[in-house]
């Protein structure tokens, strides 16, 4: 959508996002609580995890979650962030969901058939403790968590928050009934792990489906179109670059750790990370209401709220960062054990990065909202430059204490970077319109 576009957009319809509920203080606090639960849930899950199963397992579990959703993600192009922003932007559009439910449909298909085609190479790189057989039928998931993820986006650009929190909790939440199940049938260590992690991505999948189905997602639709498909791709690409990026800041470190140091490490890693990334939550709560709210406003409004916000969001994550620490000095010790001791001083070294999570999480709404992904894009991709140098030379030699060194230099860098770059656009929105 260009600038014009935009511009165009009338006073009531700019209002009416203003005055939206879900889109203001009580849409960050709703999903805030959303976020929360998933996070407590994904710990508690971890934990059982651990205790009945060891850190090797635990690794090998806390890939599984990432992975199948990466591929889903990059072979769709970026669909979940661009059905987000376009159902934001063009409400009215009758020709859009049809077409993103084709494009969720075509990517879930080429994701399960790409994950089978690698699982002999991810057996041997990442996976050599389980059976390859395993490793392969772990292609479900890359189609249940694609599917759950768009249509988790498709209610956050419809401005249903309500929805979006529902698929948030219940994406995570309903691994452990299936684990439970699993664990009942006689299954145990990763073979259960698998089994959990699929009979609950099947259940979230329904989750999402039917919340969209109940909310009306299937009334109205017009034919598919080349056009959308075209521009939602090209949408899609440039902002899921950004966000893959934002993985790899979070995500390389367990990859490399994982090859070099083995899954025991990798788990303790991962209690450790997890923990620090309690400073993400409210952050998290303030990008995913904020970037549809950006996204239906006049770019002047989203720059000047932008600007408002940023200062507010960063001294949340700033007053956070002290607490969250000592609480892992106790916490994590007392809920993993003593094999998880080590986790302590990776997390306190995490938690310096994501201390300006706030400013990052306005940033890239605004970038996004705003219609320039690529911009954000940008801003990741000086991240992800500190993240690969650190971590090559810190993993071999100091192992996840240096995982955590790069990855919290690659936080700083990362925001500094973004906040420049929507400041500039802030300024570039704010100027008036060349006299024709």
């Amino acid at each position: 959508m260009t600038d014009a576009d935009r511009a165009a957009r009338t006073a009531t319809a700019v209002s009416a996002t203003r005055s939206e509920p879900s889109l203001g203080r009580r849409g960050v606090l709703s999903n805030l609580a959303a976020q929360g639960t998933a996070l407590l849930v994904v710990s508690v899950a971890s934990l059982l995890v651990a205790r009945l199963s060891g850190a090797a397992v635990l690794g090998e579990y806390a890939l599984l979650r990432v992975l199948p959703w990466l591929v889903g993600v990059v072979v769709s192009c970026g669909l979940p962030v661009a059905s987000a922003y376009y159902l934001a932007a063009r409400p009215d559009d009758r020709r859009l969901r049809p077409t993103l439910t084709l494009l969720s449909a075509a990517g879930a298909v080429l994701g399960v058939a790409l994950w089978l085609a690698a699982s002999p190479l991810l057996h041997h790189v990442l996976f050599a403790a389980m059976p390859l057989r395993l490793v392969a039928l772990m292609g479900v998931a890359v189609a249940t968590q694609l599917t759950t993820v768009w249509g988790k986006a498709c209610c956050q650009g419809a401005a249903d928050m309500r929805g979006a929190n529902l698929v948030i909790v219940c994406e995570e939440l309903l691994f452990l009934p299936a684990y439970g199940i699993a664990l009942g049938l006689g299954l145990r260590g990763i073979d259960a792990v698998v089994a959990g992690i699929l009979g609950g991505g099947v259940a979230a999948t329904l989750t999402a489906l039917v919340r969209l189905a109940v909310t009306g997602f299937g009334r109205g639709w017009g034919r598919p179109s080349r056009t959308a498909a075209k521009e939602v791709l090209q949408y899609g690409a440039r902002g899921q670059l950004g966000n893959l990026l934002m993985l790899v800041n979070l995500r390389l470190d367990f990859v490399i750790l994982g090859a070099l140091a083995g899954p025991a490490v990798l788990g303790v890693y991962a209690v450790a990370s997890k923990f620090a990334e309690l400073m993400r939550l409210p952050a998290t709560a303030l990008n995913y209401v904020l970037y549809p709210r950006f996204a239906r406003q006049e770019p002047r409004q989203a720059g000047e709220d932008a600007r408002r916000l940023l200062p507010r969001a960063l001294a949340v994550t700033v007053a956070l960062t002290p607490v969250i620490g000592l609480c892992s000095v106790f916490a994590l010790p007392l809920l993993y054990g003593r094999e998880f001791r080590s986790a302590v001083l990776p997390a306190c070294i995490l938690l310096v990065g994501l201390a300006v999570e706030g400013a990052a999480a306005v940033s890239s709404a605004h970038l996004c909202g705003v219609g320039r992904p690529g911009a954000n894009s940008l801003g990741m991709a000086t991240g992800v430059a500190v993240t690969v140098l650190l971590d090559i030379l810190l993993i071999p030699r100091h192992g996840a204490v240096g995982a955590a060194v790069a990855s919290s230099a690659a936080y700083l860098v990362a925001t500094g970077m973004l906040t420049t770059i929507s400041r500039a656009v802030t300024r570039r929105a704010a100027l008036p319109p060349c006299p024709t």
